[in-house]
C-alpha cells in the first residue's frame, strides 16, 4: 500500500532538493527510535469477533503516512504551546479517521510538558454510534490498564467518569450535550483534550455551549448577571481545553471556529492544521472515485385536467406541487422501482460486481417515500422471481396507510441487526430515509439510487457511502432521479483538496441585525430584561408567557412583509450570535440577553398569513402519463486545485413575501408539460393502459368462468364484480390511482364494472384475451 507524503494535494511525493523523493522512509520512519515508536503506539493486531458465530479474525494495522504525520505534528504543537489551542484536521472519507483519533487519544494521555501531565482527561465526542464503538475497541486494545478508559452510556455516566478522573472518556455528542444536568462540581482546575469526530455536526448551537459550560463548572451562588456571563463564557472556547476537530467536509463555521488564521495583507483566511485530501485518497486507491459512472434519470410527465372549470392558481407554488405530486405518485414510484430492480440485476449482478457480492442503497427524501419504495421494490422483486430481498431503515415509529410501523416490524428483525444482515443474502437493497447516509461504512455497497435532492456536504457524505475499497471492487454506479451533474460536481470540488475560509465573520453585522429588529418595535428593552431575569432564575412558563404574549400582539399588528422580515432577522441573530460568542475574545451582555429573549419569543410567533393560492390544485388534476429515461452515463471530472475557498458565515436574515403570479390551470399544465413532458409519448407510458388490461385479467378468473358456463347472467355479473375487485387489488402496486378511483369514485367503479362485464361475458366461458379500447 502507498506510504507517501502526497504531492500537490494528490498521490506521490514532492521533489526533494537534497536527495531522493522517498529518502524520508529510511532517514525518518525506519530509524531505530521512530520504528520503535510506531510499534509501541501505532501498530496493532485488531481482533474482530463475529456476534453470531463467535469466530475470531485478526487484522494487522500499521499507520498510513498521513496518520503518523498528523499525530506527530499535533503532539509536537501541544508540547510547545500547551492547552487552550484549536486544531482542524481535514482528512478525507476513507482516510482512517477512527484510528487517527484513537492513536491521538492514546498518546495524549501520557503527554508531558516540563515533567507535568498536560491533560487530566481526554474526551472523544462522536455523533455516530458505530464509530463510538469502533474507537472504544481500538483504544482499549492500546491501553495497558483498561480501567483508564471509560465509555459514557448516559449523562450520569459521563459525570461520574469525569469526577473519577478517567483518562479517556468516549461519548456521543447527544449524551455530552446534556452534561449540565448531571455535573454540579467544578472542573476549572482540570485540563481537557476534546477530540471531535465530524466537527461540522458536533459543534453548532447549544451543543458546544453545553459542552463548554460543563467543563468550566458552576457556582450555586451565581446572581442573574453571573449566570448570563457564565452562559457567555460557556459559549467560548475554554482556556483549559484543547480542541482537535476531525472532518472530511469542513463548513465555513467549522473553519472559522477551529481553523488556523492565515494573514494575507489585510485579509484573514482560515485553513486546516493538517490535510489528507479526497484527491490523494482516490489516487492512492484507498477509496474509489464514485463519480466515474454517474447516470442522471430524466422523468417526463403528462397531467390531465379532470374538472370543467379553469381556475386561477399561483404559478410557482402550483409548479412545485405538481412536481412533488408526480414524483410521489405511486405509479411513478412503481416505474422507478422497476428501473432500479432491472438495473441492479442486469448491470450489477449479471456483470459480477464485487464477485457477485454487490449491494445497493436507495436514498429517499422522507420516511413515507422510503416505505413506498420498499413495498414497490419488494413487489417488483417478487414479479421478477428474484432471489434477493430488501431492508428498509428509518428512525422511530411511522404511521403508514393507517398502520403504525417500525423497522423491526417490517424487516422481521431488530434494528441492531440491519448492518450485519445486509451483509448476508438474500438482502441486497437497503432503502433509507436519512439513516445510514452518514457514518455508515459498508465496503460491499456498490450502487446507489438517489431520489432525494442533495447538495454541498449532504451530497458528499451521502454519495461517499460507496467509496470504501474492497477486494474485487473496481467501480461503482450512481443512478440519480433528482440532481443535476453541475450541483454534484460543485459539491465535491469544495472538499476535493484543501478547503479554506475566504474571510472571517464580521461581528459588527450583529449591530445591523439588532437595528433591523428594533425598527419594528415588537419589544422594548424592559421586555428583554424582564424575560431574562425570569428565565435565568428558573421561572415557569406561566411567568414568562404574559410578557412574551404582549410582544406577540405587537408582532401581529405588522404587515405581512414586516412579519417575515422580523422573524427572519430574529432567527439570523440567534444563529450568528451563538457562533460568534464561541470565538469572540470579549463578550456582550446585551447580545446574550437578546439571544435568550428571541429564543423564547420565536416559537410563539405565528407564521405570517399568506393566501394559499395553490390550494385545491391536486383535486383538479390526475396523472395521465409517466416515463423515466436514463440519460448518458458520464464521469464527473473534478478540478484538482490546491485550495477551494468557501465564503464567510452568512449574516442576512431578510426575507419578503413574493407577489404571486396567477395563471389559469390549463396554462400552468401547458407550461409544466413544456418542462417535463416534451417527448414522443408511447401507449405503455399511460396510466390508462392499466385499465385496458383489466378485462383480460377478470376473464381469466376461474369462478367467473364457471358462473358464465353454469349460472344465469345475474350471478355471472356478481362473480365478474368480485373478480374485478380482486384484479384492482392486485394492481394496487402498479397503479394506486386506479385503486383509489375504484374505491372512492362510485361512478367510475360502476362504469368500469359495467364495461368489463359487457366485453367479457359469454355463455361458453371463453377467455377474453385482448385489451379494452379506451
Amino acid at each position: 500500500m502507498p506510504f507517501n507524503k502526497g504531492n500537490k494535494r494528490g498521490a506521490g511525493n514532492p521533489i526533494n532538493t537534497d536527495g531522493m523523493r522517498t529518502d524520508y522512509l529510511w532517514k525518518t520512519i525506519l530509524t531505530k527510535h521512530e520504528l520503535a515508536n510506531i510499534i509501541e503506539n501505532y501498530a496493532q493486531l485488531i481482533v474482530d469477533v463475529d456476534e453470531e458465530t463467535k469466530k475470531r479474525t485478526y487484522k494487522q494495522i500499521f499507520p498510513r503516512y498521513h496518520q503518523w504525520d498528523v499525530v506527530k505534528k499535533l503532539l509536537a504543537d501541544v508540547e510547545e504551546r500547551g492547552t487552550g489551542q484549536k486544531y482542524l484536521i481535514q482528512h478525507s472519507a476513507g482516510s482512517g479517521k477512527s484510528n487517527s483519533i484513537a492513536w491521538m487519544a492514546h498518546q495524549l494521555v501520557s503527554l508531558e510538558k516540563q515533567e507535568n501531565i498536560i491533560f487530566d482527561s481526554i474526551i472523544i465526542v462522536t455523533d455516530r454510534v458505530q464509530l463510538d464503538r469502533q474507537i472504544t475497541d481500538t483504544i482499549k486494545q492500546f491501553m495497558q490498564v483498561s480501567s483508564t478508559v471509560g465509555h459514557a452510556d448516559s449523562s450520569s455516566d459521563l459525570a461520574k467518569l469525569i469526577t473519577e478522573e478517567k483518562k479517556i472518556i468516549i461519548t456521543t455528542v447527544h449524551k455530552f450535550s446534556f452534561i449540565l444536568d448531571a455535573i454540579g462540581t467544578s472542573h476549572k482546575g482540570n485540563s481537557f483534550a476534546i477530540l471531535i469526530d465530524e466537527a461540522h455536526s458536533s459543534q453548532s448551537g447549544n451543543l458546544s455551549a453545553n459542552m463548554n459550560i460543563a467543563l468550566a463548572g458552576e457556582d450555586d451562588q451565581d446572581t442573574t448577571e453571573d449566570k448570563i456571563i457564565r452562559i457567555m463564557e460557556g459559549r467560548k472556547m475554554l482556556d483549559n481545553a484543547s480542541y482537535f476537530a476531525f472532518t472530511a467536509t469542513p463548513k465555513n463555521k467549522t473553519l472559522e471556529m477551529f481553523g488556523e488564521p492565515r494573514y494575507e495583507g489585510d485579509e484573514v483566511n482560515h485553513i486546516p492544521f493538517h490535510t489528507y485530501t479526497m484527491k490523494q485518497a482516490i489516487e492512492e486507491k484507498f477509496i474509489l472515485d464514485i463519480l466515474q459512472y454517474y447516470t442522471t434519470i430524466k422523468s417526463y410527465y403528462r397531467i390531465a385536467k379532470v374538472i370543467e372549470d379553469d381556475p386561477l392558481f399561483d404559478t410557482k407554488k402550483a409548479q412545485r406541487k405538481l412536481r412533488n405530486y408526480v414524483e410521489s405518485n405511486e405509479y411513478a414510484i412503481g416505474e422507478k422501482a422497476e428501473m432500479i430492480v432491472n438495473h441492479f440485476h442486469e448491470q450489477v449482478i449479471n456483470k459480477g460486481k464485487i464477485g457477485g457480492k454487490a449491494r445497493a442503497m436507495v436514498v429517499t427524501s422522507s420516511i413515507k417515500r422510503a416505505l413506498e419504495y420498499y413495498y414497490a421494490i419488494k413487489s417488483t422483486l417478487e414479479k421478477r422471481k428474484s432471489q434477493y430481498d430488501a431492508i428498509v431503515a428509518f428512525s422511530e415509529e411511522k404511521e403508514f396507510k393507517g398502520e403504525k410501523l417500525t423497522e423491526s416490524k417490517i424487516n422481521g428483525f431488530s434494528s441492531s441487526k440491519i448492518e450485519s444482515n445486509f451483509k448476508k443474502d438474500p438482502y441486497r437493497f437497503l432503502i433509507v430515509a436519512d439513516k445510514f447516509q452518514t457514518g455508515y461504512d459498508e465496503p460491499l455497497l456498490h450502487t446507489m439510487y438517489v431520489d432525494k435532492p442533495l447538495s454541498d456536504i449532504k451530497a458528499v457524505q451521502t454519495l461517499s457511502r460507496l467509496n470504501r475499497a474492497y477486494p474485487g471492487k473496481t467501480d461503482t454506479f450512481i443512478l440519480d432521479f433528482v440532481n443535476d451533474v453541475e450541483t454534484i460536481k460543485k459539491s465535491f470540488e469544495t472538499y476535493y483538496t484543501t478547503t479554506i475560509l475566504s474571510e472571517e465573520t464580521d461581528p459588527n453585522k450583529l449591530y445591523d441585525l439588532e437595528s433591523e429588529l428594533e425598527y419594528h418595535q415588537v419589544y422594548a428593552g424592559y421586555h428583554i430584561d424582564s424575560i431574562v431575569e425570569l428565565y435565568v432564575n428558573g421561572a415557569n412558563r406561566d411567568k414568562l408567557d404574559p410578557v412574551l404574549d404582549l410582544c406577540v400582539e405587537e408582532y401581529k399588528k405588522l404587515e405581512e412583509d414586516d412579519q417575515v422580515s422580523f422573524k427572519g432577522n430574529a432567527k439570523a441573530f440567534i444563529r450568528t450570535y451563538r457562533f460568534l460568542a464561541s470565538i469572540l475574545s470579549i463578550g456582550n451582555i446585551k447580545w446574550e440577553k437578546m439571544s435568550i429573549f428571541l429564543k423564547l419569543l420565536i416559537p410563539k410567533l405565528p407564521t405570517p398569513k399568506e393566501e394559499y393560492l395553490s390550494k385545491g390544485i391536486l383535486d383538479s388534476i390526475d396523472l395521465d402519463s409517466y416515463r423515466a429515461e436514463a440519460k448518458q452515463t458520464l464521469a464527473i471530472i473534478l478540478e484538482g486545485n490546491d485550495e477551494y475557498e468557501v465564503g464567510a458565515v452568512p449574516m442576512s436574515g431578510k426575507a419578503y413575501l413574493s407577489d404571486p403570479e396567477l395563471d389559469l390551470l390549463s396554462k400552468i399544465l401547458e407550461s409544466f408539460h413544456d418542462m417535463f413532458g416534451d417527448i414522443q409519448w408511447k401507449d405503455e407510458d399511460q396510466v390508462k393502459s392499466h385499465i385496458a388490461r383489466i378485462p383480460s385479467i377478470v376473464a381469466k378468473d376461474k369462478a367467473y368462468q364457471n358462473a358464465m358456463k353454469n349460472s344465469d347472467k345475474q350471478n355471472a355479473k356478481l362473480q365478474s364484480e368480485k373478480a374485478l375487485k380482486r384484479a384492482v387489488m392486485n394492481m394496487m402496486s402498479d397503479s394506486m390511482e386506479i385503486f383509489k378511483q375504484f374505491n372512492d369514485n362510485e361512478s367510475f367503479s360502476k362504469w368500469l364494472s359495467d364495461i368489463v362485464f359487457d366485453v367479457t361475458y359469454n355463455t361458453d366461458g371463453n377467455i377474453f384475451d385482448r385489451e379494452l379500447s379506451l
